[in-house]
């Protein structure tokens, strides 16, 4: 039974008999599975033993609602004056109400996001012993990323794994398979993409025009590539843990397996795939430089039991030294620099198992 062809009995309602007997067979059987496959039940035996002897297993996923994210189609953009800001408006209301919208006739080729998909499958295809080596595409140690290290409980355990590049370290990279040349090719059109987007929801709220030019070099953004293996519990872990974005915008290409979700209104819904559009999150910089207007809203993703699932996420980021401050009065966060939020997430990491994030900045 590999890791790819285990069922859960029914949904969240698991056996526990059954589920201890799958953990020692996956223990077994570790060595004969795919070797793509990072080691999710070597690694994390304790927690799932532990969890097999629940009485009640948390359910994460049954029954949300699925939503559409409101549409924003950046042609509009070069039509006449009033098409022009209505389509601002747009989206200033969908980063205020939803802190999430989906754009469309944004700029990226398809060919360039099948491309950049091809090359991520590419990556994550080959063997875990590789992937996790040190000097991995000649990258930094941290780069590839799996599971949560910090984990405790399936509350806070991410079943996937992620290719996090900085974009100042892309030169370092080893040419494989053309990774290299896609994502450079697909970094510029996405920041060229997310500053213009900045710009339209800064003119909102009197932000100066050229912030984000001043503060945001083409270097100072990453791209987190993940994968989310099929997962034998899905109700009983997630895919990505709940979490806000740090950055000042978040540009996702999904495929349509779906697994988004959003907390909306106090409770989380999905966000149904749009196989046409790019999805663009507010992130806590924003957040806090609109000093509240704009939500940076917390999201998830669920696991699959039977489909893997790709999607690639860009970063857009002010250079570390940045001090971000509210644009208005009276301010609700006090200035930080990208510096100290960052240091201040790894303190509470390390401390809690959580980020926290704005909270602690608040005056």
């Amino acid at each position: 039974m590999s890791l790819h062809c285990q069922k859960s009995a029914k949904g969240d309602k698991v056996n526990t008999h059954k589920f201890k007997a799958d953990i020692h067979q996956q223990d077994r059987e570790d060595s004969e599975a795919m070797a793509i496959e990072p080691p999710f039940f070597e690694k994390y035996k304790a927690i799932l033993q532990s969890s097999a002897n629940e009485k009640e297993k948390p359910s994460t996923v049954e029954g949300f609602e699925e939503l559409e994210l409101p549409l924003i189609d950046l042609s509009h953009l070069n039509l006449g004056p009033l098409e022009r800001q209505e389509c601002i408006e747009k989206m200033g209301q969908a980063a205020i109400e939803w802190g999430f919208f989906q754009i469309v006739n944004h700029g990226v080729p398809d060919e360039l996001l099948n491309r950049l998909k091809q090359e991520q499958i590419k990556v994550f295809q080959q063997p875990f012993d590789k992937k996790s080596e040190n000097n991995f595409l000649n990258l930094s140690v941290q780069s590839y990323r799996w599971g949560n290290p910090l984990a405790t409980s399936l509350r806070n355990l991410s079943w996937s794994e992620a290719l996090h590049i900085s974009l100042k370290d892309i030169s370092k990279m080893d040419e494989y398979n053309k990774l290299r040349s896609t994502i450079e090719e697909y970094a510029e059109k996405a920041n060229f993409l997310a500053q213009r987007l900045a710009e339209y929801l800064a003119q909102n709220l009197g932000i100066k025009a050229n912030y984000f030019q001043e503060n945001c070099s083409p270097s100072s953004s990453s791209l987190r590539m993940n994968r989310y293996p099929p997962c034998p519990y899905p109700s009983m872990m997630f895919g990505i843990i709940p979490h806000t974005d740090t950055d000042f915008l978040t540009i996702v290409s999904q495929d349509q397996v779906g697994g988004l979700q959003l907390k909306r209104n106090g409770r989380w819904v999905s966000v149904k795939p749009n196989p046409k559009a790019l999805v663009v999150n507010i992130g806590d910089f924003y957040q806090a430089l609109s000093n509240g207007v704009y939500k940076s809203i917390t999201h998830r993703v669920i696991a699959n039991q039977e489909t893997e699932r790709y999607s690639a996420a860009y970063f857009y980021c002010p250079t570390y030294e940045t001090v971000i401050e509210s644009c208005s009065k009276p301010s609700l966060y006090k200035k930080f620099s990208f510096k100290e939020y960052r240091e201040q997430i790894q303190k509470d990491v390390k401390a809690t198992g959580d980020k926290v994030g704005l909270s602690r900045f608040l005056l």
